[in-house]
């Protein structure tokens, strides 16, 4: 049996944050905010594998009202998901992400955050893909004011 799972998310871009994906540390004079490290790629593709077995979403799993994850590293946190997610025997074919900002542009970071992904999850690079995309400077995204996450994830029942 396979699965399909879809994650989504936004984060204001602010100055004195560093901008992460996939833990990948881009240099840029901006950062997600939020409640962990704000790692936008990181949360939807959390999103993504627990929507994919239906366990919930990363609200229900680390609520931003929950002082234990203040500054998380999001990457742990995708561990600790996918640990849930092998827990109901299912291992991922692929995930694919679509990252929408106007700056800093991705890729020139497209390999780092692939890897980064795939080891995290055990997998390799090529069942990761990323794909940059800019908004043309519509809506607060395409005006540098935050940045946007989109991943489809797909699991099999082991």
């Amino acid at each position: 049996m396979y699965r399909i799972g879809l994650g989504k998310d936004i984060h204001r871009l602010v100055k004195g944050r560093p901008f992460l994906l996939a833990g990948v540390e881009i240099p840029f004079y901006k950062g997600e905010t939020g409640h962990s490290d704000g790692d936008v790629l990181t949360h939807a593709v959390i999103d993504a594998i627990l929507g994919a077995c239906g366990l919930g979403d990363i609200g229900e799993f680390f609520p931003p009202n929950d002082s234990k994850w203040k500054n998380a590293d999001s990457m742990e946190l995708l561990k600790l998901a996918f640990e849930k997610v092998r827990t109901k025997a299912y291992k991922i074919i692929n995930i694919d992400c679509v990252i929408t900002c106007e700056e800093p542009k991705i890729l020139p970071y497209r390999e780092q955050i692939r890897k980064a992904l795939a080891q995290c999850l055990g997998l390799e690079p090529e069942h990761v893909f990323i794909k940059g995309k800019t908004r043309e400077g519509l809506d607060a995204i395409g005006k540098g004011r935050a940045v946007e996450a989109l991943v489809v994830c797909l699991l099999e029942k082991i």
